[in-house]
């Protein structure tokens, strides 16, 4: 019995960073016949989104797919988010980025850029009816809202000490809308395109009567000397389809023959939430997924470095302490960038979105489950291991016959809290990429505008698998209590 449940902790631990490892590939120069990972952040219409059917589209992603059919390659879009796309692309997790990103001098040092396929400029835009802000002069002592990474912030930083405003910087556009809409923000800068865009669409905002400022070009983007052979395809391409006419085709699509957007049908509160439930119900299920998986390993970890942090050996003790202070004192967001990001750039390889998450997800709960654990051992009365001794019971099978069993009902509710947390952690995933519910919610937003409506529902749901797992776990609790 003691072999077995040796062997499945030995397959468990090999599993573990069997998975942990096995995802990783070394990152290749592109050649003919590959599949190219492309980076992009669906929360920027109209040029790249996801529709009520679940595709990715936009300016930028219908461009991509006219070169690409163009060119005759294939590729992969990973939505990432702008900040993480770039991460992403310098890292060399991915072959290249399409995402907005305008062409600067500063840009330029760490990637290659291609031939500008846009060309806009930042404009002002402010609450539907707001008339108190003519020009910049009346943003002195408010806060002002700009997506980072953007012409828009760029600009809006470079005015901030000249007209004395303070900037407000947001992760994506629609959240930049959402703090003028609720007053938090009293203007908002963003590239004028997809202000123009989002008000057709009802986002709740007019443009200020400023003008346009400096214009910008939008290019698609490569390491800096690697994937030139994919940047040469996407130069080609974007020349043929400009001189077949489908370029134009495509703006005219998303920006109308006025440039100003095309206005989308404004559907009813029951019918946007009907068509969203099953994008999210998606986003759950990858959320439910990696918190099992996740708590899985975790768990396995707890056991390993608890049974570490209460033995009699001094050194065992000090691993399990640093394993502790480590991944407890890491804040979640920075271990997941370090891990997806940083490790990978700095060594030059590349790690699948699934293990990143995973690894610092249970890396963060293991440190955590490691506490309860030991806590859990610590609080059985040291009579009770002496008396053992006393009978002739060696010191493991006193463990495991006495002391773990009446720790491990200590344990249950500390357990079912971890679980809660974990859950909920899942959604800090999204800052590197992972689509689980919360990011889910954010990539409905960016299409539809309805941000109280698509968060109610997220909390909703939220709420009751938190609710129903709590319930099951308490009946378990119960039934151990009472065993």
């Amino acid at each position: 019995m003691k072999k077995s449940k040796l062997m499945w902790l030995v397959i468990a631990i090999l599993l573990f960073f069997g998975i942990s490892t096995g995802g990783f590939s070394t990152t290749a120069q592109a050649q003919d016949g590959k599949t190219y990972q492309i980076a992009t952040d669906i929360t920027f219409a109209p040029f790249e989104f996801q529709n009520a059917g679940g595709d990715f589209v936009g300016i930028d992603l219908d461009l991509l797919a006219a070169i690409a059919k163009d060119q005759n390659f294939s590729y992969k879009i990973k939505p990432l988010g702008f900040n993480a796309a770039l991460q992403s692309l310098q890292s060399n997790q991915v072959d290249g980025m399409i995402a907005g990103m305008s062409i600067t001098d500063v840009r330029k040092q760490t990637f290659d850029f291609s031939n500008s396929y846009f060309e806009a400029g930042v404009s002002m835009a402010v609450k539907k009816g707001n008339t108190a802000v003519k020009s910049y002069e009346d943003l002195r002592g408010k806060n002002v809202a700009a997506k980072i990474g953007t012409q828009g912030y760029t600009f809006a930083d470079s005015i901030k000490d000249k007209y004395g405003f303070n900037l407000v910087p947001f992760e994506d556009s629609a959240q930049v809308y959402d703090d003028i809409k609720t007053g938090n923000s009293v203007a908002g800068f963003d590239d004028y395109p997809v202000l123009a865009y989002g008000i057709q669409q009802g986002n709740g905002l007019q443009l200020a009567p400023t003008e346009q400022e400096t214009k910008g070009s939008y290019g698609f983007a490569v390491n800096k000397n690697q994937n030139s052979e994919l940047l040469k395809k996407f130069n080609d391409g974007l020349a043929n389809i400009r001189q077949s006419g489908e370029y134009d085709q495509i703006l005219e699509k998303y920006l109308g023959k006025s440039g100003n957007g095309v206005a989308a049908e404004k559907l009813g509160r029951l019918e946007l939430i009907g068509q969203s439930l099953p994008y999210l119900f998606k986003g759950l299920l990858n959320t439910m997924i990696y918190t099992i998986v996740s708590l899985f390993f975790a768990f396995i970890l707890g056991l390993i470095f608890g049974f570490m942090k209460v033995s009699h050996n001094r050194i065992l003790r000090l691993i399990a302490t640093i394993f502790v202070d480590i991944f407890r004192g890491i804040p979640l967001l920075v271990l997941a960038l370090f891990i997806y990001v940083g490790i990978p750039g700095a060594f030059e390889f590349t790690m699948p979105l699934f293990v990143a998450s995973v690894l610092a997800l249970s890396l963060n709960a293991g440190a955590y489950v490691t506490e309860i654990v030991r806590g859990g051992i610590q609080s059985i009365d040291r009579g009770q291991m002496e008396a053992a001794r006393s009978l002739g019971l060696p010191y493991r099978t006193a463990m495991i016959k006495i002391i773990i069993p009446q720790a491990v009902k200590l344990m249950i509710p500390s357990f079912i809290n971890q679980l809660v947390i974990t859950l909920k952690d899942t959604s800090i995933m999204s800052a590197i990429g992972l689509v689980e519910l919360t990011q889910s919610g954010k990539i409905v937003i960016a299409r539809t505008f309805q941000s109280f409506d698509i968060w109610l529902v997220v909390a909703l749901m939220y709420l009751i698998v938190i609710t129903i797992l709590t319930k099951i776990s308490n009946h378990i609790e119960r039934k151990v209590s009472n065993g």
